[in-house]
């Protein structure tokens, strides 16, 4: 639902309360932008429903009674206001805004923990944030494990009026792809947090806009399972012959990585998380949990037949069926199941493969934002799994991340130092004698809510090195996060990051700028961005299971400069 400033000349109150929210967006948009920018009003009610997006019923949150959840449209310099309202009724909430940078508003981010309290059982709370710049990006659960039950929706922003973009299409369509599990997430919580673990698992089904395909014949005698029902229909893209098309393509995965392609049909990258690419052709995509892309194909195969949409987990060994959809030729039907069988991608422990469709991705030409030249302040951040008090937990050089029950923001701008730990994260590990390869024979680590304060407006490289988990010859993919930035991907390594010599291959002429990055196995990812934005803002692994056993860091930044508080964000710990 959307509805300009006039139509509710209250919203325009709301919007102004933020003491620097006006004048700080200003600086990022023009007069012109200011002036027709409008308000976009969204009243959600949170709630469990029983659903079957893979034919078997079970109990997912919903927003307004669906999951996916509805796409928020705006425009470039528009305000967003959501009004959610928490019918969970035993469970608290949050929602973050994925890729939105919050620029004059850090309290709506949507972190609980970090820059907000969580929203209460039958409490409703406001966000109110402006888009500052067109792409695909995601909004999803930041509270526990809520993502993976469901809470989780796309945003799309376009251009001003006026503006063209770098490519041409005819059509514009999107998915959001998610992986899926029976259990909930309350027994998947419960196990992670046992002695001994009780993992997660591999997920029962792949989803295309909420759309999967579970086998029946394998539901339990107690589960209902029903292979005719509506809510797991095969998701149908309907093409025109002839016609070229920009596919928004968006992940928001609880563990798996992804490899997406449609039958036949080559994929330009044209977008990545909201920035231009350098065109560059794939057969197929991969993705990685809160990544967005933007493809163009053309609908230029055989008419007479329908092709599939497939989507193969890779970086972990498969143990779950590969997603399906269709691409629907007009005028076939859109029921008609394509001829062939749905292409299997490439192999899933193709690291290389990945590798360097990774490196591959370079900024458009006309677009390129050059990074500072240099580094004020380097960061090597060592990802491993550990033990904690016989717990398992993920750690950052050998500290696991424990939220405070005061967020961040808050304690930090009230100077309540007694919320969370003072001591500094740690900066670096012993890379010269660390062994990447090897299950290291003192697994122990310590938990911490330390955190990274950052000079404001310095510039910061980090390092995210991977390495071996606790199991032999085990190495995971990580997709990094970061909260109120983006970043420049420097570069990418196999092996071990070497201070002082692998800078050499960071590229510093066209990078792309991401706010989401893999780290791929026994190997390293190198990121530079600006402290330039007041607030406190989380960098995590995007993998649920993982970031919830500790595997994230919190920056703090120009908190001075941030202005006075809402008061909706308190009401927990010592705020």
């Amino acid at each position: 639902m959307a509805a300009a400033a006039a139509a509710h000349p209250s919203f325009c109150s709301l919007i102004a309360k933020p003491l620097l929210f006006p004048l700080l967006l200003s600086l990022f948009l023009s007069p012109l932008q200011l002036a027709l920018s409008k308000v976009h009003l969204h009243k959600w009610d949170i709630s469990y429903q029983f659903k079957s997006p893979d034919c078997l019923r079970k109990l997912a949150i919903t927003v307004n009674g669906e999951t996916p959840g509805p796409t928020i449209y705006a425009q470039q310099g528009d305000t967003v206001v959501v009004q959610v309202n928490n019918s969970l009724v035993t469970e608290n909430t949050a929602i973050h805004w994925h890729g939105i940078r919050q620029i004059g508003t850090p309290w709506f981010d949507g972190t609980e923990g970090v820059t907000q309290c969580p929203i209460l059982p039958g409490d409703t709370f406001v966000y109110r944030f402006t888009v500052d710049r067109p792409g695909t990006y995601l909004y999803h659960a930041h509270y526990g494990m809520q993502r993976s039950a469901g809470l989780y929706g796309l945003i799309q922003v376009a251009v001003p009026d006026g503006v063209a973009e770098p490519f041409a299409y005819d059509y514009d369509r999107s998915i959001v792809l998610n992986d899926w599990w029976h259990n909930s997430t309350q027994e998947q919580a419960t196990g992670l947090t046992s002695i001994p673990i009780v993992w997660v698992g591999e997920p029962q089904s792949i989803l295309i806009n909420g759309r999967g395909s579970f086998n029946c014949s394998l539901s339990g005698p107690n589960q209902v399972c029903n292979a005719t029902n509506p809510e797991c229909s095969p998701f149908v893209l309907a093409v025109v012959p002839g016609k070229t098309y920009r596919l928004r393509i968006a992940s928001v995965t609880s563990l798996s990585a992804f490899n997406f392609e449609i039958e036949g049909h080559n994929l330009t990258v044209v977008e990545a998380d909201g920035h231009y690419a350098k065109p560059f052709v794939v057969e197929n995509l991969n993705i990685y949990s809160g990544e967005t892309y933007s493809v163009l194909f053309t609908a230029d195969r055989d008419p007479g037949r329908n092709y599939w949409l497939a989507v193969n987990v890779v970086s972990r060994k498969p143990g779950t069926p590969v997603g399906t959809g269709i691409l629907n030729y007009y005028p076939n039907h859109p029921r008609r199941l394509p001829p062939s069988s749905p292409p299997s991608g490439p192999p899933w422990n193709d690291t290389e493969y990945r590798f360097n469709q990774s490196k591959a991705l370079r900024s458009h030409p006309a677009y390129v934002h050059p990074p500072p030249p240099a580094a004020d302040r380097s960061l090597l951040l060592l990802n491993t799994q550990n033990k904690v008090e016989g717990r398992v937990r993920w750690s950052i050089n050998n500290v696991s991340f424990n939220m405070p029950h005061t967020p961040y923001l808050i304690a930090l701008k009230k100077g309540l130092r007694h919320a969370f730990d003072q001591a500094p994260a740690p900066e670096t590990y012993d890379y010269r004698s660390y062994d990447i390869y090897i299950n290291q024979t003192n697994p122990n680590a310590t938990i911490s809510t330390s955190i990274y304060r950052l000079e404001f407006n310095s510039t910061v490289d980090v390092v995210l090195q991977n390495a071996n988990m606790m199991n032999p010859n085990t190495s995971d993919t990580h997709p990094w996060h970061l909260h109120g930035h983006d970043f420049w991907v420097l570069g990418f390594g196999m092996g071990k990051f070497v201070p002082g010599t692998d800078e050499k291959e960071f590229n510093l002429v066209d990078p792309i700028m991401k706010n989401t990055v893999a780290v791929h196995q026994y190997g390293w990812t190198a990121i530079r961005f600006r402290a330039d934005n007041p607030g406190a803002w989380a960098f995590h692994c995007h993998i649920e299971s993982h970031f919830f056993m500790g595997m994230g860091v919190v920056f703090a930044e120009g908190v001075d400069r941030v202005g006075r508080l809402p008061t909706s964000i308190m009401g927990c710990g010592h705020s």
